[in-house]
């Protein structure tokens, strides 16, 4: 092989990128470290208050009779249960299989998109549609787990509200969460609806509770749980307590759009430096496009176009990390 061969000296180069990327990531602790410790308080102090020994003892003889199910695309895609749950906080019918039917049919089109109607050799055809196969469905199943968490973020502390009026008109704890299903639009009718629906099935109001703080995984909704959990071992006044909660809520919501419009200035000052190069590339081939050709047909070009696009994209994700608070 030769090792002068520039084409091979690309390759290498992009092969290097993604080992690069990779060691980004791994050293960012799976993008997710925030979350992480967020997550190990909020079991600490679920561990003192809450009820979760109890429900694991559940899970432990449900598994006794329960057979798993392991399919092949179980062994293939890595941690397939996390790739459900983030389904499962979509709120739609999104099952594991269409999923990955979704990526595949996604990579197979780009591909042949690249190949057939721009003209790229096999292989950098081929990356780009990895990449489009593996970005465009993970991100519209972020797009629309945010959207909506965001409106659930956004309606419950008017939820806390309606069951502080219930618990004041002498309505019991599971009374006042029934109203919340039953009064206010989704999505929270229908989280709410669920902790209702597993109430009357035989759970307790904490494992119901704790089974869909589990399934939306939001600080918010965890401060909930906790604030019933400690005032059923603990007793007080509840509404009291349900009151700063949502005062406290409210407040995290005003500090978040502060937060946004502070850094909204120099989100658009990225947005406009990451175009220029895209718009310069544009104004070039329209001027001169004998001199800027050989980036569109030759092989070599094609994969420095591509090595620059994700250069550009580690750049941006590392200024939406610095620009990322947690409130």
């Amino acid at each position: 092989m030769d090792v002068t061969n520039p084409t091979i000296v690309i390759i290498g180069i992009f092969i290097c990128v993604f080992a690069l990327i990779g060691i980004i990531a791994a050293a960012m602790g799976l993008l997710g470290n925030n979350k992480k410790i967020i997550g190990k308080r909020l079991d600490r102090i679920t561990s003192r208050h809450g009820s979760r020994k109890n429900l694991a003892k559940e899970q432990a003889k449900k598994s006794l009779f329960m057979k798993k199910e392991t399919s092949l695309l179980d062994r293939l895609i890595p941690k397939p249960d996390e790739l459900r749950r983030r389904l499962n906080k979509t709120g739609k019918d999104i099952t594991f299989k269409k999923y990955i039917m979704a990526t595949v049919m996604t990579a197979i089109f780009f591909a042949f998109v690249m190949k057939v109607f721009v003209g790229l050799s096999l292989m950098p055809a081929m990356m780009v549609g990895l990449f489009a196969g593996l970005f465009f469905p993970h991100t519209y199943i972020n797009m629309v787990i945010n959207k909506r968490l965001k409106k659930f973020t956004k309606q419950f502390p008017e939820a806390i509200d309606l069951i502080v009026r219930g618990l004041r008109a002498g309505l019991p704890i599971t009374e006042s969460i029934y109203a919340v299903s039953r009064e206010m639009q989704a999505p929270i009718s229908i989280e709410f609806g669920k902790i209702t629906d597993e109430i009357k099935l035989g759970k307790t109001m904490d494992e119901a509770l704790w089974s869909t703080a589990k399934r939306l995984d939001t600080p918010d909704f965890k401060f909930f749980v906790i604030s019933l959990s400690v005032q059923q071992e603990t007793g007080g006044n509840l509404t009291e307590t349900l009151i700063n909660l949502s005062e406290i809520l409210r407040g995290r919501t005003r500090l978040k759009l502060k937060i946004k419009a502070m850094i909204s200035e120099g989100k658009a000052s990225a947005y406009i430096i990451g175009s220029l190069p895209f718009l310069m590339c544009g104004v070039l081939t329209v001027m001169n496009y004998e001199y800027m050709s050989v980036m569109f047909t030759d092989p070599r070009g094609q994969i420095g176009l591509m090595g620059g696009a994700i250069w550009m994209g580690i750049g941006v994700f590392i200024l939406s990390q610095m620009i990322n608070f947690e409130v």
